[in-house]
């Protein structure tokens, strides 16, 4: 677990909990640095096509937002820089309104095939999708989509990996494809076959 991570959410209520709870609490050092993005954390990212996004409103309501898009829409800038194309949704804009008020943002991915999920908290900057200045990669098809309205950029604070306890295994069409080809092949295979025993005993 990154040091960081602990520090920011082990709160003084939530060692209260704790000692309530199980008799006692878990210690962090204050003043930890930030947290950088390892090779694992960095693979894991750029491997998803899809996240959950939750900010704090004005009157301190959180919200979660699902984001979505191709595989490695979730770009890696630097070991401590994310960021993604917001494309157009309902129109709303909670997310967008919140991080005007409070730019402080948790990320929640997982991989459901192997129960795996990383969460990452930080502070997001909103971009127009034109202006990609200061910011590592190429942004240009990104800025020619009309779909994407902007571009945001999340400094990270922290992260921590999660136990896969509870995570019901799922998968998508693409993974399960090749099993449901060789089974299709399969039953073409016992098909074929029965119909020339029968065409035989005929």
């Amino acid at each position: 677990m990154a040091e960081k991570f602990m520090e920011i959410t082990l709160t003084p209520a939530v060692q209260k909990e704790q000692r309530e709870n199980y008799g006692r609490s878990l210690h962090v050092e204050r003043g930890r640095p930030i947290d950088p993005l390892t090779e694992r954390e960095s693979q894991f990212i750029s491997q998803r096509n899809s996240f959950y996004m939750a900010t704090v409103n004005q009157d301190s309501w959180p919200y979660i937002q699902h984001k979505g898009g191709e595989v490695g829409f979730l770009k890696i800038l630097s070991p401590n820089q994310i960021a993604f194309a917001d494309r157009k949704g309902n129109r709303q804009l909670l997310s967008v309104g919140n991080l005007r008020e409070n730019d402080k943002v948790a990320l929640f991915l997982i991989d459901y095939p192997t129960r795996t999920r990383l969460k990452i908290l930080g502070n997001a900057r909103i971009h127009a999708k034109e202006d990609s200045s200061g910011l590592s990669g190429t942004w240009t098809n990104e800025a020619e989509d009309r779909h994407v309205e902007r571009l945001i950029v999340i400094d990270v604070v922290s992260y921590d990996w999660n136990c896969p306890q509870y995570i019901s295994p799922r998968f998508t069409e693409d993974q399960i494809a090749p099993a449901v080809k060789a089974l299709k092949l399969r039953i073409q295979q016992l098909e074929e076959e029965l119909h020339a025993q029968q065409t035989t005993e005929q």
